[in-house]
């Protein structure tokens, strides 16, 4: 079996990120949180975790580690553990959250289930730049993007271009997203 994902990075607007990916049901969660790096264009530089609730909740699907204090709900390991075993009829949604710091959080809908054998991730569409990694967060993501928008030759939009590795006069393209990159990337 084969599921197909819609994944929305929580609280980015115009244009929101967003990504629908086919992925075998078969799959880890470890290979998930690798499927949405690779879709949404992360570094994976940073702690990664599967929750039902942002900020709670009986579920948590992570890498098991000496710092994981959370011993409310039931912790499943997202190496183990695989997708087919939590996403079902009853269940299908669940959050992704990305760099504790920054604090991006991913809304995951199981779209559908297809009977057929997909051996690899593929993408199927999406919308919308990926953060730069470290920016800051959705307030701080949102804030470069105005600053871009509205004054493009200021020393702040200089020092993001410095920042982000940007030449004089570019600007942040929060429209940018190749999708042929993206599955070459997931093969």
């Amino acid at each position: 079996m084969t599921y197909q994902f819609k994944i929305k990075i929580k609280g980015i607007t115009k244009p929101p990120v967003w990504r629908t990916v086919t992925v075998p049901d078969y799959f880890t969660f470890l290979e998930f949180h690798e499927v949405i790096q690779i879709a949404f264009g992360w570094e994976d530089d940073h702690l990664f975790e599967f929750r039902e609730k942002e900020y709670q909740g009986d579920l948590c699907i992570s890498l098991p580690n000496d710092f994981d204090f959370d011993s409310s709900g039931e912790s499943l390991d997202a190496s183990k553990t695989k997708l087919h075993s939590v996403f079902n009829d009853s269940f299908q949604k669940l959050l992704y959250v990305y760099d504790f710091g920054d604090d991006w959080v991913h809304e995951i809908l199981l779209e559908k289930t297809i009977d057929d054998n997909q051996k690899v991730a593929i993408c199927l569409s999406g919308k919308g730049a990926c953060p730069p990694e470290d920016c800051g967060g959705v307030y701080r993501y949102e804030h470069i993007k105005k600053i871009f928008q509205t004054k493009p030759k200021s020393e702040e939009a200089n020092q993001y271009r410095d920042w982000l590795d940007l030449n004089e006069d570019e600007v942040w393209d929060a429209d940018l997203f190749d999708i042929d990159e993206v599955n070459d990337c997931l093969k």
